[in-house]
């Protein structure tokens, strides 16, 4: 390979979160390398895994419109939802960030984890079954909710019943019973693909309340109050729809959304969950545009211990891995750890940051600093390709 060779650079990365989007840190990478190397082919295919960024993600590939619906936020004040419809009318993908996501709350409001439903998402859901799609793709990462789904169940027909004897504390405080007979008859034609990241049972020391609603704003009282009211729906939801679901791998993402799913997926035509990025690169044609590539170069805010365990850049690592195409990661910030695990599949990983800097000034200046690294890598690839000749030469 030689200097002068145009390379088809393929540019996968997560979104920094805070700071920047999948898309703006695609499109920054892009606009650095222009710099140093502009007769590049430039594939930009940013990625997610789940949570919020996942629409732009997916939108950003083609062949989708962007649809709006009324819907309402955690704590049920009206907004209105996006969601993403296929050119053909006949898939659809949905973010339970859009509706149900902590990022919809404002920054400086107090927190009210026992009051938070998923309401808003079913009632997106609601809205693209009226509009006559029956193929589904759900990320529910980001969620400001513990209603084990409850709310988005019932925008779509489950009936609750209360007068509890003993009201629990929760999302719905004196729930008494459950009951499916009202579902809406279109679930029977629902095909639900979720992307969800987390291996976690609804319950318990690994559960949803005890893992994730401390970062939702719940106190250690509210995490007990929590996990009790789980517990008690949980018995009543796997009686009504005649599922064990609650020690299932993944029941506890989103608050227990996932385990609300899983009840109700014998209503459904078909369902599945799947891992975050995974989903999302089947969306988006990754694998088509990797088989094209000469170099992929992925990256997120943090490549660190966490990232072992199914972050994007580990995902586009490891198909790069088997597609023999070199990997390259960037992050806002990378430890050894972080470093060693894309190593062990070929990624070499850097940070942005190329000065010491804290991390508030970081994250403000995150587009300039993809930009650098951006440009640093491809002077880098363009020595690397003058080394190869010189020792590819002949004495």
């Amino acid at each position: 390979m030689n200097d002068a060779r145009r390379l088809r650079v393929l540019l996968a990365p997560d979104s920094f979160k805070g700071s920047l989007t999948s898309v703006e840190v695609a499109r920054a990478l892009a606009s650095g390398w222009s710099r140093a190397r502009p007769g590049d082919e430039l594939i930009l295919a940013p990625l997610a895994d789940g949570g919020e960024g996942t629409l732009a993600a997916i939108a950003e590939s083609g062949g989708w419109e962007w649809q709006g619906c009324p819907a309402h936020d955690a704590l049920g004040r009206p907004l209105t939802a996006r969601w993403l419809r296929s050119l053909d009318g006949e898939r659809a993908a949905v973010e339970l960030a859009e509706a149900s996501g902590l990022s919809r709350l404002p920054a400086d409001e107090p927190r009210a984890p026992l009051a938070a439903t998923t309401e808003g998402t079913g009632e997106i859901l609601r809205a693209v079954l009226d509009a006559g799609v029956r193929h589904v793709v759900m990320g529910v990462g980001g969620s400001a909710t513990t209603d084990g789904g409850a709310g988005l169940l019932r925008a779509v027909g489950v009936w609750y019943r209360g007068g509890s004897p003993q009201p629990l504390p929760g999302p719905v405080p004196d729930l008494a019973a459950v009951d499916l007979a009202s579902l809406d008859v279109r679930l029977s034609e629902l095909e639900l693909r979720v992307a969800c990241d987390v291996t976690n049972p609804l319950l318990g020391e690994q559960g949803a309340a005890a893992v994730y609603a401390l970062q939702k704003g719940a106190w250690p009282d509210d995490i007990a109050n929590l996990e009790a009211w789980l517990a008690y729906y949980a018995d009543l939801l796997e009686a009504a729809a005649g599922v064990q679901a609650r020690n299932r791998s993944g029941a506890g993402a989103a608050g227990g959304t996932s385990f609300g799913l899983m009840c109700l997926a014998p209503h459904l035509r078909s369902f599945e969950l799947i891992p975050g990025v995974e989903l999302v690169m089947q969306e988006t044609g990754f694998d088509a545009r990797l088989a094209v590539a000469d170099l992929v170069i992925t990256g997120e805010g943090q490549v660190d211990a966490q990232t072992a365990f199914g972050k994007t850049a580990l995902g586009v690592a490891k198909r790069a891995a088997a597609a023999g195409v070199p990997c390259l990661a960037v992050g806002g910030s990378v430890t050894a750890e972080g470093a060693a695990v894309l190593a062990a599949h070929g990624c070499v990983a850097v940070p942005v940051v190329d000065r010491p800097m804290a991390l508030r000034d970081a994250m403000a200046e995150a587009a300039p600093l993809v930009t650098s690294a951006g440009e640093r890598l491809a002077r880098l690839v363009a020595v690397g390709a003058l080394v190869a000749d010189r020792l590819g030469s002949p004495a």
